[in-house]
């Protein structure tokens, strides 16, 4: 997806921004000499940014503007490293405001809604990034934050919530909550605005079925806004972003070479009108692509694809790299196994092993069905691992972000 003109336009404004404010990206251009882009050529020379940068950057080093028109921090987790700290301006509010309201829209949500949020407040941007447009709508917010199943449950039923805003493994968790409760007639929900973790198509039906809703996949992070830089539409093919805020790029995530329309690769992120902190070709190591033509509802928001999984995920076992996407890809093909699974990888006797964990509600011989899945690994990656299909409900689930590979070759 070339960059338009207007992008470069606004483009350049950040590079004036950020070589004035002289934060790390500012020293990064002033060094390389760059003032600015006049062509999509010159646009492809600027440097990348990643996460490191950003943690290097701690605590405030990312701030574009003076102290005094911060009017907020938000800050990534920190769990695997230095936490990153995000700066925003009363416009930068405003703008993710917009961009989250527009979420809204796409997902059918009005002024008559109730709205039960389920993602973390404090410093994450999630639940205040749902939060940030449902009271400007004058719809209503019900800001649960995460845990506490039982209230979650109860207030779907007491409030008669129509929108849930979740993770999706927590969406998931509820969804098997209200069936095994008998809840289904009792809730009134109809949509779902589902994002933060790759979901494929079987999680997805089984939110969908579970709750009665329909589901929408919103895509963002914290260092770029927050969750609302784009959602998926009614026809569920692909995402819209917001290309008026953000311009988004896909790369070879070997090379950071850019690919063609609908070639898979990495997102690179650039904020366009972003002050606290501006990003330039943010590499976000989510995986997807951008889906070329016009989208069955008519917006002109470009669409990426749902994400794949990210390119920092892929573990290394028998000398192969692996991705758990490529596991996913091999559950999908069985109807009779769920889309819940767990990846653990041992290291035996001097050699490292892969034990597939996934559940399934079918009643056929599960030694058969183990040997047909393995099997099929095998032809997919090169090496055969151990699979145990266990009953539905066995593997945990979780409030947050579910694992799925866990690596106990080090412990």
């Amino acid at each position: 997806m070339r960059i338009s003109d207007k992008q470069l336009d606004l483009v350049n404004r950040q590079i004036e921004r950020l070589r004035a404010s002289n934060n790390f990206y500012g020293k990064r251009l002033k060094e390389a000499g760059i003032t600015g882009v006049s062509s999509a050529e010159d646009f492809l020379s600027l440097p990348f940014s990643q996460k490191q940068d950003l943690r290097d950057a701690y605590p405030l080093g990312l701030a574009a503007v003076p102290e005094e028109k911060v009017v907020r921090i938000r800050s990534s987790s920190g769990t695997t490293g230095t936490p990153v700290i995000v700066p925003y301006t009363a416009k930068d509010v405003d703008d993710w405001a917009e961009q989250f309201k527009r979420c809204y829209e796409f997902a059918g949500v009005t002024n008559r809604d109730r709205i039960q949020i389920t993602p973390g407040y404090g410093l994450w941007t999630a639940g205040i990034g749902f939060q940030a447009w449902v009271e400007r709508l004058g719809a209503t917010a019900i800001p649960m934050g995460p845990s506490n199943t039982e209230k979650q449950l109860q207030f779907m039923v007491d409030l008669q919530s129509t929108v849930i805003c979740a993770i999706s493994s927590y969406a998931l968790l509820l969804a098997e909550q209200v069936e095994k409760r008998g809840l289904r007639d009792k809730i009134a929900l109809k949509h779902g605005v589902i994002g933060s973790e790759r979901w494929g198509a079987k999680i997805r039906q089984r939110i969908m079925d579970g709750l009665g809703i329909d589901c929408y996949d919103i895509y963002g992070l914290t260092e770029v806004y927050g969750p609302g830089i784009g959602i998926s539409c009614k026809h569920n093919c692909g995402m819209h972003i917001w290309d008026d805020y953000v311009y988004v790029e896909i790369v070879n995530p070997a090379t950071g070479a850019p690919v063609p329309d609908g070639e898979w690769g990495e997102i690179c992120l650039t904020t366009l009108v972003k002050e606290g902190a501006p990003l330039i070709r943010f590499r976000t190591h989510d995986l997807t692509r951008i889906i070329p033509g016009e989208c069955p509802c008519g917006s002109r928001y470009p669409r990426i694809d749902t994400i794949q999984g990210r390119s920092d995920d892929m573990f290394k076992t028998h000398g192969v790299n692996v991705f758990p996407r490529q596991i996913e890809e091999v559950l999908a093909l069985y109807p009779q196994l769920s889309s819940e699974y767990q990846i653990r990888l041992s290291h035996l006797e001097g050699c490292d092993t892969m034990r597939i964990y996934v559940e399934t509600d079918g009643t056929q011989d599960w030694a058969d069905l183990s040997e047909e899945v393995a099997h099929e690994v095998r032809n997919r990656i090169g090496f055969t691992p151990m699979v145990k299909i266990v009953e539905l409900g066995v593997l945990p689930r979780s409030e947050k972000k579910t694992k799925r590979v866990i690596d106990e070759r080090y412990d």
